[in-house]
């Protein structure tokens, strides 16, 4: 599991970047780049980084499904993702 400090950081980012995606789209509209240049780093969508919602996991997320690929197979061996059952041939 991720650092706490790491995930809020993240949960952090997400929320910056949703309360200036208005002005952002706004301003580039426009082509005021001078504007944009100073909204804070963390407003920009670049900046954020695909994380498991269970674990903070950076690596091996399955953006369907939000999570990582570790959580994804225990979750899914129990039964508790609907549509997914194990492959067998």
């Amino acid at each position: 599991m991720a650092k706490k400090s790491v995930i809020a950081r993240e949960k952090k980012r997400q929320r910056m970047v949703a309360k200036y995606a208005e002005l952002r789209k706004k301003l580039k509209e426009e082509g005021n780049y001078e504007a944009l240049d100073k909204l804070p780093r963390n407003a920009s969508p670049v900046r954020l980084h695909n994380r498991c919602q269970l674990t903070g996991r950076p690596r091996g997320y399955i953006r369907r499904f939000g999570i990582c690929r570790v959580k994804f197979r225990e979750l899914a061996l129990e039964g508790k993702i609907p549509g997914i059952t194990k492959c067998s041939w």
